[in-house]
């Protein structure tokens, strides 16, 4: 479980990290605004969940370093208002806050600009340390960035340093409470696609699909990782669907790709089967290329094998099952019908921490966790799914941590009778 110990670890490694003579802000964030007076569901930033433990919008956590080395933390909170919390649910109180953090300095968010400013005007700090990033440069500012602004504007001997690649490289090594976590919401993603899998007929739609994962969950008191993609036929050529809208007619493949989320780490799993329970000879074809390329790489991947090459051979030995069952004549046309990598990093984001680039000669190494995602897509023959896993590496090989979830064309058309 992760609790104060866990986040107040998180801070202390962070803190080693940091120059001296800094202040280091890090925020919740803030959601997004709809339409109107509605915003969008509030998800908290990532990193700051990672140190505190708190999935509250609007905070912020402030660290002190100081030139000898030593270093305080405060975390600021917005203040009660019972009004306000018949509206929009409790806030956190500052007992609660500490109890979660283990953070004993807790200010309200009253206090946070006075405090800032006296700090910085102190003398004692030269560094300005943010958790930056942008995915598009069309993104607009959030808090981190607009504190770039004022501090450039009215600290400018103050240096700007991200955080980012330092929380990069700590969240990228899974403590066991997050491998433990990861377990249990694999579990847990097993009973929805089971679901799924049992309810399925020609002519449901894909909504109903959706229900059933979502109701799976709930009986588990969690929520998806992320919205889930639920696709039927010719739905399966968009990779990223969530229209939900469909109907599986007869000899349909259903594309799912999902993640259930415990204790703050998300999964992420695709598993494709025939809506009508019995795999075409074509839709065997190529399954069976991905489970063979699948099953290649989890007794190929192990500690010191670059990263880009996880990639890479997919790739490559997903193009030789391809033309050893004549599909593919030539590995220039694998782009026809692999449309995307095939790894990704997961834990606090289903995309774990896809913000900074990877080194792509990297070395994978133990209590990395990421997917081996072998996708499919035959648009002449109507048929497009995935098959994706979640790999935990070991000190000398891999675990696939989604193994007990139906995978092989037995395991599925057996869940299916």
């Amino acid at each position: 479980m992760m609790n104060l110990l866990f986040h107040s670890q998180n801070r202390q490694e962070l803190i080693r990290k940091l120059p001296a003579r800094s202040v280091t802000l890090v925020y919740s964030g803030n959601p997004p605004l709809k339409t109107s007076d509605e915003y969008y569901p509030f998800f908290a930033e990532r990193n700051f969940v990672y140190l505190t433990g708190i999935t509250e919008q609007s905070l912020v956590l402030l660290i002190q370093k100081e030139d000898s080395g030593e270093c305080s933390e405060t975390l600021f909170l917005r203040p009660p208002d019972a009004h306000q919390e018949r509206w929009t649910g409790k806030r956190t109180k500052a007992a609660e806050a500490s109890e979660l953090s283990g953070i004993q300095n807790i200010k309200l968010l009253s206090e946070f600009d006075a405090l800032f400013r006296k700090l910085v005007n102190s003398g004692r700090y030269n560094n300005l340390c943010l958790d930056l990033f942008k995915y598009t440069v069309a993104l607009p500012d959030d808090e981190a960035y607009r504190m770039v602004r004022q501090a450039r504007e009215n600290f400018p001997w103050m240096q700007i340093t991200s955080i980012r690649p330092v929380m990069k490289s700590l969240r990228l090594i899974k403590k066991p409470c997050e491998v433990e976590a990861l377990r249990r919401a694999e579990a847990i993603t097993r009973d929805g696609i089971l679901a799924m899998m049992r309810a399925s007929k020609p002519g449901m739609c894909e909504y109903q699909y959706k229900a059933e994962w979502d109701y799976a969950l709930a009986q588990h008191g969690v929520i998806p990782g992320f919205p889930p993609i639920v696709s039927a036929g010719e739905n399966n050529f968009c990779i990223h669907y969530y229209a939900y809208t469909g109907r599986a007619k007869d000899g349909d493949l259903i594309l799912n790709d999902v993640g259930a989320t415990w204790d703050g780490m998300i999964v992420d799993v695709s598993r494709g089967w025939p809506c009508n329970g019995k795999f075409s000879e074509k839709q065997k074809l190529l399954y069976t290329c991905a489970w063979n390329t699948s099953n290649y790489m989890f007794s190929r991947i192990k500690p010191g094998m670059p990263m880009n090459e996880v990639d890479a051979t997919i790739r490559r030995y997903n193009y030789e099952q391809l033309h050893d069952a004549g599909v593919c004549d030539s590995f220039d046309d694998i782009g026809r019908y692999m449309w995307h990598g095939g790894a990704h990093h997961i834990g606090y984001d289903v995309h774990d921490q896809v913000s900074t680039n990877d080194d792509p000669v990297m070395p994978i190494k133990p209590g990395m966790v990421f997917c081996v995602d072998v996708g499919i897509y035959h648009e002449e023959w109507g048929i497009g799914f995935r098959l994706e896993d979640n790999c935990l590496v070991t000190g000398n090989g891999c675990e696939n941590l989604s193994a007990l979830i139906p995978r092989s064309i037995e395991e599925i058309e057996d869940v299916m009778k």
